[in-house]
């Protein structure tokens, strides 16, 4: 009697079992991943050594003007090394001059002169770091200030060009601004298995919170991003130059927290299950351990279920009975997220599944195949978040001539998973830190000798 039933299934198992429930059409477009606004907080620290490399690198060294004694006269200057000390809201910043100039009788004379700039730290909207409110004193020691007749147009005169010189200067910070924003809209490779996925941070606008005085310039700064991951990789089309700066009243400090939506079309899906696939085979019975799924594919119903085709294929030997059994099993059920594990706890046959494994109880356990599938669509995606998260810290991450931006992505999280007809839509909650520093930690500033 076994026999006969095997016979029968055997013979029905040569065919395909039909599809149920319909697969949805084909889309065309990228899957759509529909992204909300979200504040990344990189906080910025400047020590107060590392201000001083940056003004050292971009403040002439020597330079000449003119003042009127009996006729148009030069005077020439060389400045040396700053210092910064920072009070009341605002950064004091000292240098010596030494002032040389041709003096009528007196000849030449070298007078060095102290020089102090009092001045609010800011940076504008169109990424400009400077001084606002600055005031300029020069003063000197030497005696011979008060015989010397007309040295004092020559301070005045220093006096006002070191004004015009500190109320244009100002430190353009465009060019590392546009190098950072070209490195975050650049699409991320993610690891995916055999899938094909991509991040993008999408920087819509970016916000600078209040000048902190510690010590050194700390300041935080907000990039309003719409990040999204999509499976396969789409091809965004982004703005060349970056936003420019607006400066906000108040801006949340500390980590951040940003809901990634992740559009995965179906396929890609089918390809990260192959990962609990031995050379693309799971073998699962123990009687007939020939006997594997393979081939499977991923689609949704119009429930909103995950539908899931795996091929059942091998040879089956009872007795002197020896045949080959080759046909598409499906299982249909919601997914959903546990402590970050994607899995299907109530994937079951379909209606001509469950037919087809009922005809098939003599010989197999309708309930193994249906754990085997269950055990391949539960997914740890912890393991698989480990390597996102260290790829996401590193390509984030990047080092300029004077500082660097330093991230790291603390936890992440799946919040959500929605079938929709051509796409699956997962929501992850990432919470992350980021900092950019000047000078960069570890990084010894050279000599102004080698410079």
């Amino acid at each position: 009697m076994r026999y006969l039933v095997l016979l029968s299934v055997l013979c029905s198992a040569c065919a395909s079992v039909p599809l149920y429930p319909s697969r949805p059409s084909t889309a065309t477009g990228a899957p759509h991943a529909d992204p909300l606004p979200a504040k990344v907080v990189v906080h910025l620290t400047a020590t107060s050594d590392g201000l001083r490399q940056a003004l050292d690198e971009r403040i002439p060294r020597s330079g000449e003007t003119t003042f009127e004694l009996r006729g148009q006269r030069a005077v020439s200057w060389s400045r040396g090394p700053f210092t910064l000390r920072f009070a009341d809201g605002r950064v004091e910043l000292k240098t010596d001059l030494s002032l040389e100039a041709d003096l009528p009788v007196l000849g030449k004379m070298t007078v060095p002169v102290a020089v102090t700039v009092v001045g609010e730290p800011i940076i504008t909207s169109d990424w400009k770091a400077r001084l606002q409110g600055a005031k300029v004193k020069l003063e000197s020691k030497d005696l011979r200030l008060r015989t010397a007749q007309g040295f004092g147009g020559a301070m005045e005169s220093a006096q006002k060009s070191t004004e015009d010189f500190i109320e244009g200067f100002s430190w353009d910070l465009g060019p590392q601004m546009k190098e950072a924003y070209q490195k975050l809209s650049t699409p991320i490779t993610l690891p995916a298995g055999g899938a094909d996925g991509c991040a993008v941070l999408k920087v819509t606008s970016i916000e600078a919170g209040p000048t902190v005085i510690a010590g050194g310039f700390e300041k935080d700064i907000a990039l309003v991003v719409e990040p999204s991951v999509t499976m396969p990789c789409g091809n965004p089309i982004m703005p060349v130059d970056p936003p420019r700066l607006s400066n906000v009243a108040t801006l949340p400090s500390g980590p951040f927290t940003v809901v990634v939506p992740i559009a995965a079309r179906y396929e890609e899906l089918a390809r990260a299950m192959t990962l609990a696939f031995t050379d693309g085979k799971l073998f699962f019975s123990s009687t007939y351990k020939e006997l594997y799924l393979s081939n499977p594919e991923v689609f949704a119903s119009a429930s909103d279920q995950l539908v899931v085709k795996l091929h059942l294929a091998g040879p089956i030997k009872a007795g002197s009975l020896s045949a080959n059994l080759d046909g598409d099993l499906y299982f249909a059920g919601h997914p959903e997220v546990v402590d970050n594990e994607l899995r299907i706890p109530d994937l079951e046959p379909t209606v001509e599944t469950s037919s087809f494994l009922l005809g098939l109880k003599a010989s197999l356990d309708k309930d193994g195949i249906r754990n085997q599938a269950r055990a391949a669509l539960k997914l740890d995606l912890g393991e698989r978040f480990a390597a996102v998260r260290e790829k996401l810290s590193q390509d984030v991450a990047f080092q300029g001539t004077l500082g660097c931006l330093r991230a790291d992505v603390a936890k992440i999280e799946v919040t959500g998973v929605y079938p929709h007809g051509s796409y699956l839509r997962v929501y992850v909650t990432t919470t992350a830190q980021a900092g950019v520093y000047i000078p960069c930690p570890g990084v010894t500033a050279p000599a102004l000798s080698e410079r």
